[in-house]
């Protein structure tokens, strides 16, 4: 039983380790588009905070979880509701984006410096 535990606060210190490098800037481009786009993005356990920023747009995220280095949240815009799925690696998240009718998409931001 000792050991379920020792390895249970393990693999939760390892998603918390992830969590805390997503803190931060990050910038890059809508794949296919050439749009820049930026994020901002604060982890308080396994729930992601922030700002989704095109065209010096601030719009906050909602629903923002944390599972790992697997991230996962939603931006209400005038043109709809975007879900965001992605996977932090490194200095690099790549996302997807599905806007629910439909048109679905890729992003690929680094951690600004």
């Amino acid at each position: 039983m000792k050991c379920f535990l020792y390895i249970a606060g393990l693999v939760l210190l390892t998603s918390f380790a992830f969590a805390a490098d997503i803190d931060g800037k990050w910038a890059g481009t809508i794949a296919g588009m050439d749009i820049p786009i930026q994020f901002t993005f604060k982890a308080e356990g396994t729930t992601l905070t922030g700002f989704h920023i095109v065209n010096d747009a601030q719009t906050p995220i909602k629903d923002g979880k944390i599972d790992g280095n697997n991230i996962s949240f939603s931006v209400t815009l005038d043109m709809g509701k975007f879900e965001h799925k992605g996977v932090l690696s490194g200095d690099q998240i790549k996302m997807t984006y599905d806007d629910g009718s439909g048109q679905t998409g890729e992003i690929i931001v680094k951690k600004a410096k």
